[in-house]
């Protein structure tokens, strides 16, 4: 049996971190930021029902000039869409923050974002840069506000264009 004291000596070449046991590591904090980061970490994947658990049943989805997406089921299918085969979406996180009642707070009820999204049709991969307002209630996202630039989105359409000839 090991001992307490055989745990804060790990064997020669061990690093002390893997002689922990899985009650003795830290506890990841759920908060709004983790809330935000695991949904778009659950499209990357396509795992929609995984995203959809992320989001409140009356959440909005706005894009900068487009509709307004209202409902779980309408954001839903859309996602479902992009999920596909054909169709791929990916994000480079540059910046994340967290405010409650425009202060900066651990557990803030909206998250900002800046990133890049990728969207990919077939071969095509359209890079953009994206702003996003999350807003959230008892842990879900009730809205996705999400601000780009028209002409950013059909430069990226030229560079993915531009790209995809190059490599053939």
């Amino acid at each position: 049996m090991t001992s307490r004291n055989d745990r804060d000596h790990p064997p020669p070449g061990l690093p002390h971190a893997y002689s922990r046991t899985m009650a003795e590591l830290p506890e990841l904090q759920q908060n709004a930021v983790t809330t935000v980061r695991e949904f778009f970490a659950a499209m990357e994947m396509s795992a929609v029902n995984e995203a959809l658990d992320l989001l409140d049943p009356d959440i909005v989805w706005k894009n900068t000039s487009l509709p307004d997406i209202r409902g779980i089921h309408r954001v839903g299918a859309i996602l479902r869409g992009l999920s596909r085969d054909a169709f791929g979406f990916r994000a480079d996180m540059h910046h994340i923050a967290a405010e409650t009642d425009g202060a900066p707070a651990v557990e803030g009820e909206t998250v900002l974002t800046e990133r890049t999204d990728y969207l990919r049709m077939g071969p095509l991969e359209i890079g953009f840069w994206v702003c996003g307002t999350f807003e959230l209630v008892d842990g879900r996202i009730t809205l996705w506000h999400d601000h780009f630039s028209w002409e950013n989105f059909l430069r990226g359409t030229a560079a993915g264009i531009w790209n995809l000839v190059r490599r053939r």
